[in-house]
């Protein structure tokens, strides 16, 4: 399908949705990182794929970002926004600082890294975005207001960007996850885990492997009719 682009593509969840793309074949995969470069070159040396620095909350470096991918891959026909930024803290203490850094972040980051790509795909009237949101979408979690927030913000973008882009023939998906064991989620209380979990209907939950193959779906011509939806891979948590 072209050039695909992964952010947060370094570990976990983002980590699996490279490897997957990646094993395509003629596959054309780039992704980025934040934070431990090292992990950013075995990932580049396991895979092929190439890795790119890129942090959410410089507004300039999305585009320059797309513009380094296409130098070296050709045209970017999908868009993978993973990468994110949890802080936990109930609401009455949360900070200024720390309610900024993580909607800019995960909610500002992703519509920069949305509108760099658009004017290329809209002009070439073809390409794929698939938002990476969370099961704090849609289940309150104490403790995660401004990650759920920005989460659920992302599925109102999906939604909206899908009637915006539809029409040249670029479609907008978003994937919620359920509870996935990743260095993001290392942190979370045992009492949240097992509050996102208790509704699972399959017993071997979510595997990072799972949500990826949901992302590669979404990317790929066999979703050709499907824009502006949700597709929850959480083992039947929220049925």
């Amino acid at each position: 399908m072209g050039a695909v682009l992964v952010t947060g593509g370094s570990r976990g969840l983002g980590r699996a949705i490279v490897e997957t793309l990646a094993a395509e074949p003629d596959a054309r995969v780039a992704f980025t990182w934040n934070t431990g470069e090292g992990a950013a070159r075995e990932v580049a040396a396991a895979t092929g794929a190439l890795a790119f620095h890129l942090d959410l909350r410089d507004p300039a470096r999305p585009d320059d970002l797309v513009a380094e991918v296409e130098a070296a891959l050709g045209p970017v026909a999908g868009l993978v926004n993973n990468a994110g930024l949890r802080r936990e803290s109930l609401l009455a203490m949360t900070s200024d600082a720390d309610w900024e850094a993580v909607l800019d972040t995960n909610l500002g980051g992703l519509f920069r890294c949305c509108r760099a790509v658009l004017r290329g795909m809209m002009v070439r009237r073809r390409g794929a975005i698939v938002n990476v949101s969370s099961l704090s979408a849609l289940h309150g979690v104490a403790g995660q207001g401004a990650y759920a927030a920005s989460k659920a913000g992302i599925l109102g973008l999906t939604r909206s960007l899908a009637r915006e882009t539809g029409k040249r023939g670029v479609r907008v998906n978003a994937v919620v996850p359920g509870f996935v064991a990743t260095d993001l989620t290392a942190g979370l209380p045992e009492a949240a885990v097992t509050y996102l979990r208790a509704g699972e209907c399959l017993a071997q939950g979510v595997r990072p492997a799972d949500v990826a193959q949901a992302v590669q779906f979404l990317l790929s011509d066999r979703a050709a009719a499907i824009t502006g939806q949700t597709l929850v891979v959480d083992a039947g948590a929220s049925a």
